[in-house]
């Protein structure tokens, strides 16, 4: 069984510090020729202090007198008699503005600590307090300065006067060098010795002084001024950045958002649009159109390409010039009464007024329904409205010409078959009668049947003299004259036949055969008649070339007549500003991202 030791316990009274020389304005660490120790000097210093080290002549109370004893009764009647000095703030504040203004006594040189201080210098001292106040140290940033200002001997009468102290005197508190210096050079304090009034001399005791930081916590501390750095390092470019952004944003959209803003509602000229819409329609042909042909005719989609060719024509530079000669297109465009972002130039060339031309008529086609919308802006009303009836105009014109070379064409194609066709009858015609009188047959059916009929009756009676011939000799004695007749009559009328059947098929007299006359003849009438209905066709065909000349093939149809509005179009003012924005906004994240992206390829 153990048994605790137990001290006795003795009445000791706190020596006050002797004036050191913290108190003095100098470190206590601090040799003989005024050098202050580094830091491995100073613990080691401490180390080396011999703790049981006691003097003979210590007796645990300094310069006190023991309490009780006639020295403490006759201190204690000294102090009675004199003079309390000046406590509170007011002392303080002297001692402070004395030590801060460098004030001196009339002995000589040293600060007067107890000096008069005037209501200007309280006045500068709050001004300068209120401007720490305002600086929001932390509390740990003060209790820095207050322990600073103890290490200094300088006495505040608080934290921020302090600061302003240790300012004045060229010392900055919150440095990591001084926080360092205080803990590791600050001096140890007296030591106070339990001694008793009599027996054995027991070991010297130490106070609770602070002791030196171990390397973990130096560490620690370091870490954390270093990330509180960072931090504030970091907040500081990030408002640095988000400020820069937003005078970026503000230089390069938000400003010209406004000037377009301020143009758009104030200075922009109000601008008035007609609408209208019309269809190229095609006219049925006399027959009626049926099949695939009258199906795209009624659908619009045999139209398609006149239509596109209407609003080519529309948006050339052949229709400005006409609307300019016809209405004054560019006299309205550059007149005063337009602003000048808008107005044109005086006596402006073709190609600027083009450009204003193709901004203010707009000509769109749906290829579904075959409608072509046009949309014409002018400063009046009435202006637009001319305008638009004047293209409506111009477009009709346009459609006319279309279909009237086509028109042109097929009459002049009919003409020209008619003339030819009655060229080659004539010379049919003319080939006939010069047979006709080469060979003088009227007829080679009429001649041939003539002649057939003279054979037919030859023949006739050369079959009666046979006859009477066989009749002859069948007597016993015929009568030779009457035989010898005969027979000369049946040679005669053979000779005579054959002669006529020679002249059917044989050439005589210089002529051909009367069957080579036959059939020139016949191939003469065959190709006049030929040529004469050739001649009839094409009587028919001008005929109806004219009928379809004389009718309207295309033709434009208005479903939307062009009306004046009785309110300004243009400008949209909210709609204007919102795209500005928007395009400002664009080009500025676009010349952010190239900027980036070069700055990336620069750095890599």
């Amino acid at each position: 069984m153990t048994t605790k030791v137990k001290a006795q316990k003795f009445r000791v009274r706190r020596a006050p510090r002797a004036a050191t020389a913290t108190t003095q304005g100098v470190d206590p660490t601090a040799d003989s020729a005024g050098q202050v120790p580094s830091k491995e000097a100073a613990i080691k210093a401490f180390n080396d202090d011999k703790l049981f080290d006691n003097d003979a002549s210590a007796d645990g109370f300094g310069d006190a007198p023991f309490a009780g004893s006639a020295a403490a009764q006759k201190a204690k009647t000294d102090d009675a008699a004199s003079p309390r000095p000046e406590t509170g703030r007011t002392a303080r504040v002297k001692g402070g503005v004395a030590r801060a203004l460098g004030q001196s006594d009339d002995s000589g040189g040293t600060p007067n600590l107890t000096g008069d201080v005037t209501p200007a210098d309280e006045a500068s001292i709050d001004a300068e307090i209120d401007t720490i106040r305002r600086e929001g140290l932390t509390g740990r940033q003060l209790r820095m300065a207050r322990r600073v200002a103890q290490k200094h001997g300088i006495a505040a009468t608080s934290d921020f006067d302090a600061v302003r102290q240790l300012r004045k005197q060229g010392i900055d508190p919150f440095q990591r060098a001084a926080m360092l210096d205080l803990v590791t050079t600050e001096g140890k304090p007296p030591s106070r010795e339990l001694t008793t009034t009599e027996g054995p001399k027991l070991p010297k005791t130490v106070d609770n002084a602070p002791k030196l930081p171990s390397k973990d916590i130096l560490e620690r501390l370091t870490r954390e001024d270093e990330i509180s750095t960072i931090q504030r390092d970091i907040a500081r470019r990030r408002r640095r950045k988000m400020v820069l952004l937003i005078a970026r944003l503000a230089v390069f959209v938000g400003i010209p958002t406004i000037l377009a803003g301020i143009y758009f509602y104030t200075i922009a000229t109000p601008m008035y649009a007609t609408q209208s819409a019309f269809l190229i329609q095609q006219a049925e042909s006399a027959g009626g159109g049926g099949g695939l042909g009258g199906l795209m005719g009624a659908s619009g989609l045999g139209g398609a390409q006149d239509s596109i060719a209407v609003q080519e024509f529309l948006e050339s530079r052949d229709a400005m010039l006409r609307l300019d000669a016809d209405a004054g297109f560019k006299a309205h465009f550059s007149s005063d009464a337009i602003d000048p972002i808008q107005r044109l130039p005086q006596n402006p060339t073709n190609e600027q007024a083009y450009k204003v031309y193709q901004d203010r008529v707009s000509i769109g086609y749906d290829p579904t329904e075959g409608l072509l919308k046009m949309e014409v802006i002018a400063a009046t009303p009435e202006t637009s409205q001319l305008f638009s009836d004047k293209l409506v105009e111009y477009a009709e014109e346009s459609v006319d010409h279309l279909t009237q070379r086509m028109r042109e064409d097929q009459m002049k194609g009919a003409r020209e078959s008619l003339d030819d066709a009655e060229n080659k009858m004539k010379a049919a015609q003319e080939k006939v009668v010069l047979l006709q009188e080469q060979l003088g047959i009227i007829s080679p059916d009429a001649e041939t049947a003539a002649i057939m009929g003279q054979v037919s009756g030859f023949e006739t009676q050369l079959q009666e003299k046979k006859l009477q011939l066989q009749q002859l000799l069948d007597n016993p004695r015929p009568n030779q004259a009457r035989v010898d007749g005969t027979r000369g009559d049946i040679g005669r009328l053979e000779t005579l036949i054959a002669e006529l059947r020679s002249q059917l098929t044989q050439a005589t007299g210089g002529s051909g055969s009367l069957a080579r006359v036959s059939a020139e003849l016949r191939m003469a009438e065959v190709d006049l008649a030929t040529r004469q209905a050739m001649a009839q066709q094409a009587i028919q065909s001008l005929e109806m070339a004219r009928i379809e000349a004389n009718r309207q093939v295309r033709y434009l149809s208005l479903s939307s007549r062009p009306i004046a509005p009785d309110e300004p179009t243009y400008p949209r003012k909210f709609e204007s500003t919102l795209l500005s924005m928007l395009l400002f906004s664009g080009i500025y994240l676009m010349a952010s991202l190239t900027a980036a992206v070069l700055r990336e390829q620069v750095s890599a």
